[in-house]
C-alpha cells in the first residue's frame, strides 16, 4: 500500500507528446512524397498538431509543479518533455522551409531522411510504451542511435553532392539550410533516446 501518492500520469503524457510526433512524422513523409500540392496543407497540419503538443506540455509541466512524488526524478520529466517539444517543433520548422524556399521537386534524400524521422518516431513510441510498462527501453534507444547516424552519413553525402552539382547559389544555400533542419530534428530525437537511457542507469 502506498501512503504517499505517486502520479503515473506522467508517462501517459509523454505518449500523447509522442503520438502527435508519430503523426506529424507521417504527414511530413506524406508531403515530401507528394510535392508541394500536399506540402503546403502538411505544413498546416503540423503546425496544428504543433499547437498541441504545446498544450500536452503545458499540462505536464503544470502537473510536475503539483505532484510530490513522481515516478522519476523530476528534472528527468522535464527534460524528457522538452527533448520531445524540441522533436515537434523540428518538424514544423522543416515542414514550413520546404514550403517557404519552393523545394519543388524535393530531393530524393530528403524523403529518405523523412523516413528516417518516422523511423526514429516508431523506435520513441515503442520505448515510451515499455518506459510505462517498466519494460527494456534499451534496445529502441539504440535503434535511434543508429537511425541519427544513418542520418547523419546520407545527409553530409547529399550536401556535399549538392556543392558539386547546384549551379543556383540560392537554391544550393535554401537546400543546405533545409538539410540542416532534418539534421537538428533527427538530433533531438536522439536527445530523447539518450534521456531514456539516463534514466534506466539512474533506476537500475
Amino acid at each position: 500500500m502506498r501512503l504517499l501518492p505517486r502520479e503515473e500520469k506522467f508517462y501517459h503524457l509523454f505518449l500523447k507528446q509522442v503520438e502527435i510526433i508519430s503523426e506529424a512524422s507521417r504527414l511530413l513523409l506524406d508531403g515530401v512524397r507528394n510535392g508541394n500540392a500536399r506540402l503546403t496543407s502538411v505544413a498546416t497540419e503540423i503546425s496544428v498538431l504543433e499547437h498541441k503538443g504545446d498544450e500536452v506540455i503545458h499540462e505536464l509541466f503544470t502537473r510536475l509543479n503539483q505532484t510530490f512524488i513522481t515516478p522519476i526524478d523530476p528534472e528527468d520529466i522535464h527534460n524528457i518533455s522538452s527533448a520531445l517539444d524540441n522533436v515537434l517543433d523540428g518538424l514544423e520548422d522543416t515542414s514550413h522551409r520546404l514550403i517557404s524556399y519552393r523545394i519543388n521537386p524535393v530531393p530524393e534524400t530528403m524523403v529518405t531522411l523523412s523516413e528516417i524521422v518516422k523511423a526514429c518516431s516508431r523506435a520513441m513510441t515503442s520505448a515510451f510504451q515499455e518506459l510505462e510498462r517498466g519494460g527494456p527501453i534499451m534496445e529502441h534507444c539504440i535503434e535511434i542511435n543508429r537511425l541519427e547516424n544513418e542520418a547523419d552519413l546520407i545527409g553530409r553525402s547529399a550536401v556535399v553532392d549538392l556543392f558539386d552539382r547546384e549551379k543556383d547559389p540560392i537554391m544550393l544555400i535554401k537546400l543546405k539550410e533545409v538539410y540542416e533542419f532534418f539534421e537538428a530534428t533527427i538530433d533531438s530525437c536522439e536527445d530523447v533516446a539518450d534521456l531514456l537511457q539516463n534514466v534506466v542507469v539512474k533506476n537500475s
